[in-house]
């Protein structure tokens, strides 16, 4: 583990882009003990000024060109998984059998079932177009629609792709920009990724290893309970 290059300012998305290539997993903020973030290594003052230098702008650069995935795939947090370790993640992460299944089995929420069905139908979907084609408009619905959508994400079964500006009648854009999802099966395939076709308890196995040669053991002892691996 190279201790100056978990600490090396980010000036730049292609300095975000190495760094990811190497350490595999990036959150947004500070969330694991002893390693790296966008916020931890980079200035306030980059921050939402909508220029190249911007992380706030980095982080739909990133999933959009399919260079790494982006979601709340940890601790409902933001996170980047670089696009060389995602496959071996979502073998050991991601939720067992389909989505299908899992409902069946009782192991997600019918609410993370039917939006992850709508995803699926209209891969791209947007959060406003979403919580109407879920039947979730109402205000007293917008607290299990986000958990449901969180649940979808921390069991990697979608990924944020993006973002998609609402517009008018007349096609200008009107409002604030909404994210967007695809199915991570969508993403994946999208962007020239295949499912690592591993066991979970082999794909655990290799993925401790490749955190090993990059983590400190504080930030490792983190990941395994967090990620349960």
């Amino acid at each position: 583990m190279n201790k100056q290059l978990l600490t090396a300012p980010l000036h730049t998305y292609g300095d975000a882009a190495a760094l990811l290539s190497q350490i595999g997993i990036l959150p947004l903020a500070p969330l694991i003990p002893e390693h790296p973030s966008l916020v931890s290594l980079t200035s306030a003052d980059q921050w939402h000024t909508e220029l190249p230098t911007d992380p706030w702008g980095w982080r739909v650069r990133f999933p959009s060109s399919g260079a790494a995935a982006y979601g709340k795939f940890m601790k409902s947090k933001g996170v980047l998984i670089d696009r060389g370790w995602f496959p071996l993640v979502s073998a050991a992460v991601g939720g067992s059998g389909t989505v299908e299944q899992r409902y069946r089995d009782g192991l997600i929420s019918k609410t993370a079932r039917d939006i992850y069905n709508i995803v699926g139908q209209e891969e791209g979907i947007d959060t406003r177009r979403l919580r109407q084609a879920s039947g979730m408009k109402a205000k007293e619905d917008k607290s299990a629609f986000d958990r449901a959508v969180t649940e979808l994400q921390g069991a990697l079964d979608i990924v944020i792709s993006g973002i998609q500006q609402k517009v008018n009648e007349a096609g200008e854009v009107n409002g604030w920009s909404s994210t967007a999802y695809q199915s991570t099966e969508r993403w994946m395939s999208q962007h020239g990724l295949e499912r690592d076709a591993q066991s979970k308890a082999k794909a655990s196995e290799e993925l401790v290893s490749r955190l090993e040669e990059v983590c400190t053991a504080k930030a490792l002892a983190f990941l395994r309970k967090t990620l349960s691996i």
